[in-house]
């Protein structure tokens, strides 16, 4: 699930910068593992941003380049998720 430092930071690269994950939330379903993560930019044209990724990874913990889709018997369970990601969350309540 993301490639890991020698700290084990799960890092990402995207073609405008690239960094570590701040912060994820995740939950496993029968079929997947949706996933939010809070990405800190440290290299690249959006060093010093952060941005959200609503990703997930297959049973077997490999990342999926795939929409992320979420059963609504499951969104409760991605919001209990959510509260061990302070920042992530902070950031995902101005979408409501």
């Amino acid at each position: 699930m993301g490639k890991s430092t020698q700290r084990d930071d799960k890092t990402f690269s995207l073609h405008w910068g690239s960094g570590v994950i701040e912060e994820e939330a995740q939950f496993s379903t029968p079929y997947h593992v949706p996933t939010v993560q809070l990405l800190k930019f440290t290299s690249g044209e959006a060093a010093g941003s952060r941005a959200i990724r609503f990703c997930h990874y297959d049973l077997r913990g490999r990342f999926q380049r795939s929409p992320l889709i979420i059963d609504q018997k499951d969104v409760r369970s991605l919001a209990h998720a959510l509260k061990k990601t302070p920042k992530l969350r902070k950031l995902l309540a101005d979408l409501a």
